[in-house]
């Protein structure tokens, strides 16, 4: 008899993901270039510049 749980997963992959990731000490956004909306945006939570940087993150299906 096999038992199953539904715990076990198969584990996603990781990749090389460019992001924008907030510049200000005190805040810790980031977000996937992919997914913003403007070409260099703000921190959607503390309104400071972003920075283009590589960060190796699940795959996005």
């Amino acid at each position: 008899m096999a038992f199953f749980s539904k715990n076990q997963q198969e584990p996603i992959p990781e990749v090389e993901t460019k992001v924008w990731s907030c510049t200000s000490q005190d805040c810790s956004g980031w977000m996937r270039d992919g997914l913003s909306f403007e070409a260099k945006p703000a921190c959607p939570l503390c309104k400071c510049e972003m920075e283009l940087e590589t960060r190796v993150l699940p795959e996005l299906s």
